[in-house]
């Protein structure tokens, strides 16, 4: 089986698993950990289905006064549009919502990504939905990186990889937040 064969296998495998015990966590004790308090700008996404919920972390950080950005679709790249946590400005694309607006001028000072995954091992390599969205937009940000992932989707095998994955800073369940050595 090759690499793209299995990382299929197992993302049907963390979907199944991930529906059949999906309980709704709030993640928005993040909002007070160090990485968070002192980014000014945040790269956040929307969840949606069983995914870990961003809605409560999202709200903290606008209230926080934090500039948050959401990813947008554009081809094969994310691009990343200020949010200001008003829900008409959403459109939902496929199923997700994504923002309206103009790009964010200036990755740089992108200073912390939240990342969605169905695993992260523990060196930090995550297991995404397959669609490469964030394997190309990590690169592109110098951004400390964090995943979220429901309690018992740390993986304690290593997941398969590629050369182009790139592994997190850290991963976080609804009350743990595990920071990799990079």
């Amino acid at each position: 089986m090759g690499i793209n064969e299995e990382k299929a296998a197992l993302r049907t495998r963390y979907r199944h698993e991930r529906k059949e015990r999906y309980l709704e966590h709030s993640f928005e004790f993040l909002a007070t950990t160090s990485e968070f308090h002192d980014a000014q700008v945040i790269a956040s996404y929307i969840s949606y289905g069983d995914e870990p919920d961003t809605k409560a972390l999202n709200a903290a950080l606008i209230k926080n006064g934090k500039v948050l950005v959401l990813p947008r679709i554009n081809g094969d790249q994310l691009q990343w549009v200020q949010w200001s946590g008003d829900q008409n400005s959403l459109t939902l694309k496929k199923k997700i919502l994504e923002p309206s607006g103009d790009a964010y001028a200036n990755l740089s000072d992108i200073q912390v990504i939240v990342v969605p995954a169905l695993r992260i091992d523990r060196s930090g390599y995550r297991l995404g939905q397959g669609g490469g969205y964030y394997d190309r937009a990590l690169p592109q940000l110098s951004a400390w990186s964090i995943g979220l992932i429901h309690p018992d989707e740390i993986s304690s095998e290593d997941l398969p990889r590629e050369d182009w994955d790139i592994p997190l800073h850290a991963a976080a369940t609804p009350n743990l937040v595990i920071r990799f050595q990079k």
